[in-house]
């Protein structure tokens, strides 16, 4: 498969499909907070949880790209490139999908803290 949809797939669907979902959820938040300005305290711990979810979940997925991998090379025999390529591009796009989504809630964190009257946001 060509561009983003093919390698949003070659992730495994059910790592980047939650990714994704978590994602949206990031964005929803932050424009959650940006309507509504008294809850940022809430807003901030919530997009600080799903952020690391989304690099854990993405980690998840890599360990399983890489036992993917392994399993296809054992049940084969022999080690080539074009083999082990499935394997390693799921677990090459899963961490790269959670590390965005961690970073996008990062942003989004920053974002509100620097909009926020109050000065502790803990």
């Amino acid at each position: 498969m060509e561009g983003i949809t093919g390698k949003f797939i070659d992730g495994g669907p059910v790592f980047t499909i939650t990714l994704l979902m978590l994602f949206f959820a990031v964005l929803a938040l932050l424009v959650w907070g940006f309507i509504r300005p008294g809850n940022h305290r809430k807003i901030v711990l919530l997009m600080t949880h799903v952020g690391w979810f989304a690099v854990a979940w993405g980690f998840l997925g890599r360990t399983f790209g890489l036992i993917k991998a392994f399993d296809m090379v054992a049940a084969y025999g022999e080690l080539t490139p074009s083999l082990l390529a499935g394997g390693m591009k799921m677990a090459l796009v899963d961490p790269l999908f959670g590390i965005f989504v961690f970073l996008v809630a990062r942003l989004g964190i920053i974002l509100l803290v620097a909009k926020s009257k109050e000065v502790n946001l803990k």
